[in-house]
């Protein structure tokens, strides 16, 4: 089982990333490439963070499709997220090397071209 530790460990080996202030959202050169899920869990209250699910950017809804239809126990939307390229990830049903997959394709989908070619395709 993966946990956010996992996450910050990962995203923050890639070049260019830093992390807000509560340490809850990743972002490289400004762009956030991966957050915390807020469910909703009583429709007449705000969101509350949900801590076994994180938010992905994907490079767009096509993507996100393929990755539900791959392991729809992994990866879920919700109607907040319709039209938007994220895809929410289960991390007690991930396995370690594919989130790794999926947090190293979101740095790729937002990093800016500099920091893509300071780095070889095959170590990022």
């Amino acid at each position: 089982m993966v946990s956010r530790d996992d996450v910050r460990r990962i995203v923050l080996a890639l070049p260019g990333t830093t992390e807000d202030p509560d340490g809850s959202r990743f972002f490289v050169d400004g762009k956030q490439i991966a957050w915390p899920w807020l469910e909703r869990i009583d429709p007449k209250r705000a969101r509350v963070p949900n801590p076994e699910v994180i938010a992905v950017w994907v490079a767009h809804e096509s993507e996100k499709e393929l990755l539900i239809d791959m392991d729809p126990a992994v990866f879920f939307t919700e109607p907040h997220y319709a039209g938007y390229p994220a895809i929410l990830v289960r991390l007690p049903a991930i396995d370690p090397d594919l989130l790794r997959k999926v947090l190293t394709d979101a740095w790729r989908y937002r990093a800016p071209r500099r920091l893509l070619e300071s780095v070889p395709a095959d170590e990022a």
